[in-house]
């Protein structure tokens, strides 16, 4: 049918997110480039290449392995001398779900980040034609009827909840009823929807609940699939889990465990997501194409080994790849560097009658930016922009960071001029991080002016983008100043702060201090740091061959929430190698983290192994 199933071989990076919809369709020609050998690049007839990819085990991989919870905390591969920093065992921080406040639809195929893997296209201003279908699903009382985007909510629960947050949710609710308002399907979609908007995800659950418990609404299996999400994302998924096993039978469909998976796969929980997947279809439920990419969207993060069966699932069900699975496996080929087969992949989709959207277009020109194909690059930037910039100036804060990347001051300052004299923050913004990108500094600061000028209220993020701008050209003293002013506007740091800040310190050298800051920021519970944050510092001693500070990080982004990826593996086997220290268990440690290390990276774990002192040697200096 299709030889989709090749391109999972170099999956490392998440994507975007994704719909919901099962499609049945006749079998296809689909992506018939796909699924070459990364090494080999030949490509034959379809037909040959999807038996060729079911009798090699390169590409098709099944494991007997168990996986172990993702949330279990493995010992330190080796036993490092203790250091200077000394990790505090009282240092807890808050579940690690607070990542996951993203409408179910919504889910980020990368909420923190290889991460800017998790936030690849955060920014953007596109939104993906699919991304919303699960929300709307699970949130319109109709199914039939389907809310434009540029609807506004018009309920006047909404408003009755905004103006009295500080009252609890029964009382609002019952003296709204009091006054002889009615509670409807409708009015409760359209305040929920709201309060999922501007992320007031534990009122929506009180709403929600309290829905439910007076019996004024009559709860559909969307109702439930909601309750589902709000609880993931406020409570945790073991209080979700509990709360679907109490759902009734009847409105136990795949909905409500798409809306499970989908907040599974969002906290890269491979155990739990692979047991929902299956849970679907052992009860014999339809598998939607949203729960296949969500599948993708996992193994992108934990490992590709597995991409193969789920794409072997999609064919045998005649699910149809969407615009979504086709940009994953774009994502697979431009972060392995293979142009090549990235546009085999766009031709075929192209043959196929998808057309590629201006998401799409643009992650194209990144990676012709990142292996420094500029002329294919300005191309996709010129097709995103269209004939007139002047009449698509929204995209305009889109184009300014990648024209930068590629070096393009001139093309910079002509999509800033087009949008300069009536700009939006967020173009303001991409201004700030261009300008940035070029060392453009007097330019940046321009930016950050005219944006500061055009803002009634002034937020962390706003200042946190020409922080990031002073931490990436080492300019301590104005960055030091921008906090103080930052402080003086009643902002207080938040995550992205933090991680400018670490970005400074060690742009100085001063990697403990980093490491300070982000111990600091850890304490104070007002949401994680970034897993580029951690990564960042980890590097670093990872360089030194600091094995101890190196493993200590690892704990705490796992007191953080983060489960362990491939990332931090690497990084842990580099601070080894430069160590000259052997590690032990580092394969077992790994699959016990839900991982399937590569063939080649087995076989680095053997070299750094050879460091290991011979028995003999242990015993004569016992």
């Amino acid at each position: 049918m299709w030889a989709l199933r090749r391109a999972s071989v170099y999956l490392r990076h998440p994507g975007l997110s994704s719909g919901s919809t099962r499609i049945s369709c006749v079998q296809s020609k689909i992506l018939t480039c796909c699924l070459e050998n990364y090494h080999a690049g030949l490509i034959g007839p379809q037909e040959n290449l999807f038996d060729e990819v079911l009798s090699t085990t390169r590409f098709y991989y099944t494991s007997s392995v168990s996986l172990k919870s993702c949330t279990e905390v493995h010992p330190f591969s080796s036993q490092a001398g203790p250091n200077s920093h000394v990790e505090d065992d009282d240092d807890k921080l808050e579940d690690g779900f607070s990542d996951l406040e993203t409408p179910c639809g919504l889910v980020q195929e990368s909420t923190s980040g290889d991460e800017n893997s998790d936030m690849l296209f955060e920014g953007d201003g596109f939104t993906d034609d699919e991304e919303n279908e699960l929300e709307a699903s699970i949130t319109e009382a109709d199914a039939g009827k389907k809310r434009s985007p540029e609807t506004k909510p018009t309920s006047t629960l909404t408003n009755t909840i905004l103006a009295a947050l500080a009252v609890s949710m029964k009382e609002v609710c019952e003296k709204w009823v009091e006054e002889g308002n009615e509670i409807t399907q409708t009015e409760v979609s359209l305040t929920m929807l709201e309060l999922r908007k501007r992320r007031m995800f534990l009122k929506a659950l009180q709403l929600s609940e309290w829905s439910e418990k007076s019996k004024r609404l009559y709860f559909l299996e969307n109702n439930y699939a909601s309750r589902v999400d709000l609880l993931a994302k406020v409570r945790g998924l073991l209080q979700a889990e509990r709360y679907v096993k109490q759902i009734p039978e009847s409105f136990r469909g795949e909905l409500v465990y798409r809306t499970l998976l989908a907040n599974c796969v969002a906290a890269t929980d491979a155990k739990k997501s692979e047991e929902v997947f299956a849970k679907i279809k052992n009860l014999g439920l339809p598998v939607s194409l949203f729960s296949c990419n969500q599948m993708l969207l996992l193994y992108k993060r934990s490992g590709n080994e597995k991409i193969a069966d789920v794409l072997l699932f999609m064919q045998k069900e005649n699910i149809k790849p969407s615009v979504f699975t086709y940009q994953i496996l774009i994502d697979i080929k431009g972060k392995s560097n293979d142009i090549s087969g990235m546009e085999q992949i766009l031709e075929t989709m192209k043959a196929e009658g998808v057309k590629p959207n201006n998401h799409m277009l643009v992650s194209l020109a990144r990676y012709y930016t990142a292996v420094g194909l500029k002329d294919k690059a300005d191309t996709m930037l010129k097709e995103v922009e269209g004939d007139d910039i002047n009449e698509n100036l929204g995209i305009c804060r889109v184009l300014l960071p990648i024209y930068a990347s590629l070096g393009r001051e001139d093309e910079v300052g002509r999509i800033w001029k087009a949008c300069e004299s009536r700009p939006g923050w967020e173009d303001c913004m991409a201004a700030i991080e261009a300008w940035g990108q070029l060392r453009k500094i007097e330019n940046a600061e321009a930016a950050f002016d005219i944006m500061v000028k055009k803002l009634k209220k002034k937020s962390v993020k706003h200042f946190t983008a020409l922080l990031k701008v002073y931490a990436n050209n080492e300019m301590f003293a104005k960055a030091k100043n921008l906090v103080k002013q930052m402080e003086a506007s009643g902002c207080s740091p938040d995550s992205l702060t933090w991680d400018a800040l670490v970005t400074l310190y060690i742009g100085t050298g001063e990697v403990e201090k980093a490491d300070n800051i982000l111990e600091k920021a850890a304490q104070q519970r007002r949401g994680r740091p970034l897993f580029n944050s951690y990564t960042a510092i980890m590097d670093q001693y990872a360089k030194r061959g600091d094995t101890h500070n190196a493993e200590r990080l690892f704990l705490r982004m796992r007191k953080a929430g983060y489960t362990a990826r491939l990332r931090q593996y690497n990084t842990l086997l580099l601070a080894y190698k430069n160590a000259k220290a052997p590690v032990y268990g580092f394969i077992e440690r790994m699959k016990g983290d839900g991982l399937s290390p590569s063939k080649s990276f087995t076989m680095q774990v053997a070299k750094v192994d050879a460091f290991r002192k011979p028995n003999v040697a242990d015993l004569l200096e016992l």
